[in-house]
């Protein structure tokens, strides 16, 4: 396995431990846990953190890094994401958005964690997941900031065509290079580049195609308004990966939901966004 995806990276002034958490027969994934090194330092509660398609944690470290020194954080990695142990055959329903939010169900479950008490932040298909297991009641939370969600999966024609063709798994392996490169020149911000190339290239091809396929038809409900977690919808209009005006439409669909703008998709990974993050939480009461 690539060494993106393995291992407890240690940050300053907290514990860090890898686990691999099994979610359904045949199938783990990875969860790393820190807690503040001492325990005077802890803030009351449990960040939950679920990162985007394809997301690796290196892209986090900046944000992490400075979030552990005073929060317990459980930073959960989905399935499609080359971390995860499968031992037996996929297809593309393994991947689909249900299934991914019973997973976190089942880390959190596992954990001991009571999800009523989570503060969440998530990103693209992580914030996704989240926005559709509130609607269904599957999750709940104290507070949650909804990086970039997706409401829908839109691929352009020619993405279309080559995720559907019948190539053999050898030559979609040989085309990562030609699809980084197109992500990279629709790409404006240079840290979103560097973050994607080196996602895509790291990936479980055949995990990620037929995610790509469920992902393709699905979209979120029209009506939000069973949600009850307090959100917050987190976008930067410099983001030309995710719909500005999509994510706007999810803003209005869900009960209460304030919106955060930001500088930079990027910024939303580094520790500035705490300021953000904590005006939030302080004014929902947290």
């Amino acid at each position: 396995m690539d060494g993106h995806w393995n291992g407890a990276p240690e940050l300053d002034g907290a514990d860090a431990e890898e686990l691999l958490v099994e979610v359904e027969p045949g199938v783990s994934i990875r969860v790393i846990v820190w807690k503040p090194a001492r325990a005077e330092d802890t803030s009351d509660g449990t960040v939950v953190m679920v990162p985007g398609w394809g997301s690796m944690f290196e892209g986090w470290k900046p944000l992490v890094s400075e979030w552990v020194k005073s929060r317990h954080l459980v930073y959960i990695e989905t399935r499609e994401k080359a971390s995860a142990r499968i031992d037996r055959r996929i297809s593309k329903s393994d991947f689909s958005i249900e299934r991914h939010s019973n997973d976190i169900a089942a880390v959190l479950e596992t954990l001991g964690i009571d999800h009523s008490k989570v503060d969440w932040y998530s990103s693209s298909l992580g914030s996704t997941l989240l926005i559709d297991a509130y609607q269904r009641r599957e999750l709940g939370g104290r507070s949650s900031v909804l990086l970039a969600p997706n409401p829908d999966f839109e691929f352009p024609l020619w993405s279309k065509a080559i995720i559907f063709a019948p190539f053999p798994m050898f030559v979609y392996r040989k085309l990562v290079g030609f699809v980084a490169w197109v992500v990279d020149r629709r790409t404006k911000e240079e840290g979103q580049k560097i973050r994607y190339r080196r996602a895509l290239l790291a990936q479980d091809v055949e995990r990620m195609l037929l995610s790509a396929r469920w992902n393709i038809g699905y979209k979120l409900p029209d009506d939000l308004s069973a949600i009850e977690v307090p959100c917050a919808v987190m976008t930067a209009t410099s983001d030309t990966i995710h719909d500005f005006d999509k994510v706007q439409r999810v803003v209005d669909s869900i009960p209460n939901c304030q919106l955060i703008e930001v500088s930079s998709n990027q910024y939303a990974h580094e520790p500035g966004v705490l300021k953000e993050i904590e005006e939030f939480n302080s004014s929902i009461g947290n």
